[in-house]
């Protein structure tokens, strides 16, 4: 998966947390999640870091915060595993 296509799934999934009215919260790492909905704005949030770790080059810790946020979307009933997969594809 190229930095391209990684900057397009996180711009598809930034349009759907937009869309759906989901802020963005950077959620303390050492707490449970109150309500499933934090779970969602900390993904919104993660993909603006996401974007500078490709811009310097980290792809392998953007490969691993990409897939956290698809586990999210999959488990919230968002996005069926399928379609997640097509989302990484060329």
């Amino acid at each position: 998966m190229t930095a391209e296509k990684v900057v397009e799934v996180i711009e598809r999934y930034r349009e759907l947390f937009v869309a759906r009215g989901i802020a963005t919260v950077d959620y303390p790492h050492d707490e449970v999640l109150a309500d499933e909905t934090l779970g969602l704005e900390h993904c919104h949030r993660m993909l603006d870091k996401m974007l500078q770790f490709i811009r310097e080059g980290r792809m392998e810790k953007t490969f691993r915060w990409l897939g956290f946020i698809q586990g999210v979307l999959w488990s919230q009933g968002i996005y069926t595993l399928t379609d997640l997969q097509n989302h990484n594809r060329p």
